[in-house]
């Protein structure tokens, strides 16, 4: 078989998935302790790229991540067309204003405004 089916079929079942639960027993099953710390690393230094806020020295100083790792993630972040980490970033993003809003119209005794 092609990478291409082998991959597939590894990205239909984690969009099978039901929460953030199942995502991390099957994680812990598909990779070593060392790559689930990469890859947790990575997703970190993703979120602080995101705020924009740190520069790549400080963010290595806070994840312990290489330079070169945060440009890397930069990089995809930014400049490559999967946009991977950018539609994650994005749900999150719309997530949160929902339920900002949400909140916004119930007042404190829980009726709806």
């Amino acid at each position: 078989m092609d990478d291409d089916h082998h991959h597939l079929n590894l990205f239909e079942a984690v969009v099978m998935l039901e929460n953030s639960n199942e995502v991390a027993d099957f994680l812990k099953d598909l990779c070593t302790p060392q790559e689930l710390k990469a890859l947790q690393e990575r997703w970190e230094v993703c979120q602080l790229l995101a705020d924009g806020e740190l520069s790549y020295r400080q963010i290595s100083k806070q994840t312990g991540s290489s330079t070169t790792t945060i440009g890397r993630v930069s990089r995809f972040l930014n400049d490559e067309p999967y946009k991977g980490y950018r539609k994650l970033l994005d749900k999150i993003k719309k997530e949160k204003r929902d339920v900002q809003k949400n909140i916004e119209t119930v007042d404190s005794n829980g009726a709806i405004l």
